[in-house]
């Protein structure tokens, strides 16, 4: 098994880049001294008919995603999807375990994610607040077309046939973690095996999985594992990790108030079984993403802080109250 080699990678994304040849070389030659570095690690390569599996790791969220970034660009396979179009490149793919050390650490956004610190908040208090959650369809109505789930919903409402009321799992992992900090038995889940195959847009988020550690200090911290079956790299990974890590601290908060003692985060391990670039959007990718990367380059001048972020985020909050109830 060999990894694709640079001529070779060169020659498959100047049909998809053109007049980027330098800019795709930068990124790939950045890719093997990160991954020269320990930062992107290549498990197995494909190249033999299987999917590769990488990883990235990085002492904060924005530099765990942007080194994920690199490792998928320079070393994930081409494949196709059912969601292309005539015409459209196949998409890199691979499988990542992306391992973010100090979640709660700054600077915490990434300015290259699609979207602004609205987005950004909305989307945290849809994960978090379930501020969407009655956009959730009436199954036993045909007519209505709202959305299939949302993550909250899975996690605080879990419906499940022949049961009189519907699992609140966020509050159960808070509670058996309480009890029992060292239990393996702690974890929520989204899919829905007798619907979810057969749904036009199936849950991509899968599980949340944490068991709590002490320091040598004696300091609790509660070390967790996400998954998702599929992933869109550029434009979903930040937002859902943004998310999911202040839903992380929301747990370690509610199982503080059981134990009677701080629990602090831990590591966080983020696995995507299928996390993609899509085709249609390389050249996006190129003057966005990889542009910012070599435009600015230092890293405080890729990101931003919790501190400057926030009266953007307190700002918008109203904005999205009302756009959200109409």
């Amino acid at each position: 098994m060999t990894l694709i080699n640079d001529s070779r990678r060169m020659e498959h994304f100047a049909r998809f880049f053109p007049g980027a040849e330098e800019r795709i070389a930068r990124a790939l030659a950045l890719a093997a001294d990160k991954r020269a570095a320990g930062s992107i690690t290549v498990l197995h390569p494909g190249g033999d008919g299987s999917i590769p599996v990488l990883s990235a790791r990085g002492r904060c969220l924005p530099e765990a995603w942007e080194h994920s970034l690199l490792a998928l660009f320079a070393y994930g396979e081409f494949i196709e999807t059912q969601y292309d179009k005539p015409g459209d490149p196949p998409s890199l793919d691979c499988t990542m375990l992306m391992l973010i050390e100090e979640p709660l650490a700054e600077p915490m956004i990434h300015r290259s994610f699609p979207g602004g610190l609205e987005d950004l908040e909305e989307y945290r208090e849809e994960v978090v607040d379930g501020i969407k959650d009655h956009w959730v369809r009436d199954p036993d109505n045909p007519a209505d077309t709202r959305w299939e789930y949302t993550y909250h919903e899975r996690m605080v409402s879990y419906k499940v046939p022949g049961l009189a009321e519907p699992v609140n799992q966020l509050d159960a992992m808070a509670r058996a973690l309480a009890d029992a900090p060292h239990t393996r038995r702690a974890q929520m889940i989204t899919w829905q095996p007798w619907k979810d195959p057969a749904a036009y847009d199936p849950a991509c988020f899968q599980s949340l999985w944490g068991r709590i550690l002490r320091e040598p200090s004696g300091a609790a911290r509660l070390s967790l594992n996400m998954r998702f079956r599929s992933r869109d790299a550029y434009k979903a990974a930040f937002m859902n990790d943004f998310a999911f890590i202040d839903l992380a601290r929301r747990l370690a908060g509610r199982i503080s108030e059981l134990r009677g003692e701080e629990i602090g985060l831990g590591r966080f391990v983020d696995q995507s079984d299928s996390y993609h670039l899509y085709g249609s959007y390389f050249k996006e990718f190129g003057d966005g993403f990889l542009k910012l990367l070599f435009d600015r380059e230092n890293f405080e001048d890729r990101t931003w802080t919790s501190v400057f972020a926030g009266p953007i985020f307190e700002e918008a909050r109203e904005g999205i109250r009302r756009k959200v109830l109409k």
